[in-house]
C-alpha cells in the first residue's frame, strides 16, 4: 500500500507496521490533519528495556510529524497485570511501588520526546485517574454488555494461555476490558483517535476501537508493530545477563553501546531502520557495506541508539571506553565493563568457564560458549582457553583480585573476587 501521510509512509519503510484496523481511513485522516495517538506502558519495574523501544520510537515518529503523542502509564492496570505474552500471573505490586516506578520511567521518555502540554508535545497520563474511582457494578452495566466473551477467548493473549492449560485469572481477564475503556476515555477527553502497540496487543486494541464505535458511534483506529526477534530467533533485548535496560543506573551506557555494537550482521539494516532517526538514504548506504566494513554500520547503530537513550556526553564516554579497549586491547575503565563477582568458596571446586562466559553475556547458552572455546574465541588474561570443560579457580588469580575474560578481540569482562 502506498501511503499519503508522512507518518505512515515513514513507519512503513522503517518496518514498523504489522496490522491496522483501517489503514486507508487512518492514512486519509493523518494526511489531512494532525491527530492525537497513545501507547500504554505498565509500570512493573523502575526501568523500561530494549523490548519497549519500538513503542517509544512510535511516539518519537508521531512527534516528528507534528502529531500529539500520549504516554499512558498504566498505574491502574498494573495493579491487575496484563496477560498478553505471559505464561504466568504477574506479581501484584502496591500502588506506592507502581508510582515510584513511573517516576523513574518518566526520565527515560525525557531523552526521546519533548514533554509538555502544547499541541505536538508528549503528555504523560495515568489511567488511575479514571480506573480507581470506577463503580464496578455501574461499569459492568454500562460497558460490559459491549464485550463478547466468545470473541475474547479467541484473542492470542487469552487463547495461548488456555491452549497450554495455564491459569488465567478473572483478574487478568478484566485487563482487556479496562484497556478498551482507557481508549474510550482518552477519545472523549483528548480526542485521541489512534492506539498503537505490539502485535500481542491486537485483541485489546480492537476491543477499544469497537467500544468507541458502540458507545459513541465514532471512528477510531488501531495500529500494531511486529514483535521483534534477532536473527538467531532470540527475543529482542534479552541476553544471558537479563534485560537490556534503558536507564544508565540499571545498565551502563558502555554496556548499552556494546549491546548494539554486537548486533548480528543480518540485523544491522533492520535495526538501523527501527531504532535510529537516520534517513532512508543513509541507512541504504550503510546496508550496502560488506565484509569487515559492516562493522562501521554497527558502530553507527550503536552510536545513534546510545545517543538517543543516554545523550551525547554518555555516548562520548562509551566510545572512549570502547576505543581504549578495542584499539589498545587494554582495560582502562574497569567500571564500564561487564563484571561477575565471585567468592573464594565458589571458586574452591572450580567454576566452569562456560558458566562465566554466559553470565558475562558473551554467550547465549553453554553450547554457544563451548563452540566459542572450540573456535579459539575465549581468552583468560589474553591467553586462549582450549578446554571446553575447563574451570577457573583461585590458582588462576595468582595473587590478583581480578581476571580479564575476553570473547574474541572486542568483548571483555572482569571476574572479580569479593568477600
Amino acid at each position: 500500500m502506498r501511503f499519503k501521510s508522512d507518518f505512515l509512509a515513514e513507519a512503513h519503510w522503517r518496518g514498523l507496521i504489522h496490522q491496522g484496523t483501517d489503514l486507508e481511513g487512518l492514512d486519509a485522516l493523518m494526511a489531512g490533519k494532525k491527530i492525537t495517538a497513545y501507547i500504554g506502558f505498565d509500570a512493573t519495574a523502575k526501568s523500561l528495556h530494549v523490548g519497549n523501544l519500538i513503542p517509544i520510537m512510535w511516539l518519537r515518529l508521531l512527534q516528528k510529524h507534528g502529531h500529539t503523542p500520549l504516554i499512558v502509564m498504566g498505574d491502574g492496570t498494573t495493579l491487575i497485570g496484563d496477560p498478553s505474552g505471559k505464561d504466568d500471573v504477574r506479581q501484584l505490586l502496591s500502588l506506592e511501588t507502581i508510582q515510584e516506578n513511573i517516576a523513574s520511567i518518566q526520565e527515560i521518555f525525557e531523552h526521546y520526546l519533548s514533554l509538555g502540554s502544547n499541541p505536538g508535545q508528549a503528555r504523560i497520563i495515568r489511567n488511575s485517574q479514571w480506573l480507581l474511582d470506577l463503580k464496578y457494578v455501574d461499569f459492568l452495566r454500562d460497558y460490559g454488555r459491549h464485550f463478547s466473551v466468545n470473541r475474547m477467548l479467541t484473542f492470542d493473549s487469552v487463547k495461548l494461555r488456555l491452549d497450554r492449560e495455564q491459569n488465567l485469572s478473572f483478574l487478568e481477564f478484566n485487563y482487556m476490558i479496562f484497556q478498551a475503556y482507557d481508549f474510550l476515555v482518552l477519545n472523549r477527553q483528548n480526542d485521541c483517535v489512534l492506539q498503537l502497540g505490539g502485535s500481542d496487543q491486537w485483541g485489546n486494541i480492537v476491543n477499544g476501537v469497537d467500544l468507541i464505535r458502540r458507545c459513541d458511534g465514532k471512528d477510531s483506529y488501531g495500529l500494531t508493530n511486529p514483535l521483534i526477534a534477532t536473527a538467531s530467533g532470540a527475543k529482542m533485548g534479552k541476553t544471558a545477563q537479563g534485560a537490556v535496560w534503558l536507564r544508565g543506573d540499571h545498565l551502563s551506557p558502555y554496556d548499552y553501546w556494546q549491546f548494539w555494537r554486537n548486533t548480528d550482521d543480518k540485523d544491522v539494516g533492520r535495526f538501523l531502520r527501527l531504532f535510529t532517526d537516520l534517513s532512508q538514504e543513509e541507512i541504504q548506504r550503510l546496508e550496502a557495506l560488506q565484509g569487515a566494513e559492516i562493522n562501521e554500520a554497527k558502530k553507527v547503530l550503536a552510536d545513534e541508539a546510545t545517543r538517543l537513550c543516554h545523550g551525547a556526553e554518555a555516548l562520548a564516554e562509551a566510545r572512549s571506553t570502547a576505543e581504549k579497549i578495542f584499539e589498545s586491547n587494554q582495560i582502562q575503565d574497569a567500571s564500564a565493563l561487564p563484571q561477575m563477582a565471585v567468592t573464594q568458596a565458589e571458586l574452591a571446586p572450580g567454576m566452569a568457564v562456560v558458566d562465566i562466559l554466559t553470565t558475562l553475556g558473551f554467550a547465549e547458552s553453554k553450547g554457544d560458549a563451548r563452540r566459542m572455546i572450540r573456535g579459539g574465541g575465549a581468552r583468560l588474561n589474553d591467553q586462549v582457553i582450549t578446554n571446553e570443560a575447563g574451570v577457573i579457580s583461585m590458582a588462576d588469580f595468582k595473587g590478583a583480585d581480578t581476571l580479564k575474560i575476553s570473547a574474541g578481540k572486542k568483548r571483555h569482562g572482569l571476574l572479580t573476587l569479593r568477600d
